[in-house]
């Protein structure tokens, strides 16, 4: 038999944005509750008060702070050194045959001016170049025969260096992309290692991002 906690932490795990603010304590239960009341009587196939949503929620908001929020946080506050860089070029290739001797030729280039940022990754169907502006001639020179699909100009980088401990707790990821998410960045492209990850977003919103990263560390 459902009850009306089982029917409503279903319902709330299903909205991620929505249990991360539940655990925050940042809603009014109350509204939430009336907004909720449908669905939670549809699925109990009975009419449902909203007291006893109330106190669903307020049981679940407290389990979900201590479950998830608790260990999270305790990463994110030991969260190393974070470098932004500026004047970048992203590209997008599909993959060829010829695609990776040119990316080759490119490395040397790119091995003879130690200032320059380059990353890459590669997909099933497309390989990913991030690069700083002033090797934009010399990219176009290698892939002039490759198709690219996307270019886009004008971009930063923020690196983020996470304690080790980042491999064993679930959600580390979803908590920061939420948090940028919330302040309307817009992720051009994530590439990470084990302990870091690297973000690229407009010059424009770079501010903002490395903020919302940096105000992790207080939290």
């Amino acid at each position: 038999m459902k009850t009306i906690s089982a029917v409503v932490e279903h319902y709330i795990k299903k909205k991620p944005f929505l249990q991360s603010a539940l655990a925050q304590g940042i809603i009014n239960l109350t509204s939430l509750s009336r907004q909720i009341k449908p669905e939670i009587s549809d699925a109990l196939g009975k009419d449902v008060k909203d007291g006893a949503i109330v106190m669903a929620l307020k049981r679940l908001s407290d389990d979900l702070e201590f479950r998830a929020t608790h260990r999270i946080v305790k990463v994110l506050k030991n969260i190393g050194e974070i470098t932004v860089r500026s004047s970048l070029t992203d590209y997008t290739f599909l993959a060829s045959e010829t695609i990776l001797g040119q990316q080759a030729k490119l490395l040397e280039e790119v091995h003879a001016n130690q200032d320059v940022f380059y990353t890459s990754s590669r997909g099933v169907n497309e390989i990913n170049i991030v690069i700083s502006s002033l090797m934009d001639g010399v990219v176009e020179k290698y892939f002039k025969h490759e198709r690219c699909t996307q270019k886009a100009e004008n971009l930063s980088s923020i690196t983020v260096k996470l304690p080790a401990e980042n491999v064993s707790v679930p959600g580390i990821y979803y908590f920061i992309f939420q948090r940028l998410a919330w302040e309307g960045i817009v992720l051009y492209e994530v590439i990470s290692t084990t302990n870091e990850f690297t973000i690229l977003v407009n010059e424009d919103q770079v501010d903002v991002a490395f903020k919302t990263i940096k105000d992790l560390k207080s939290l």
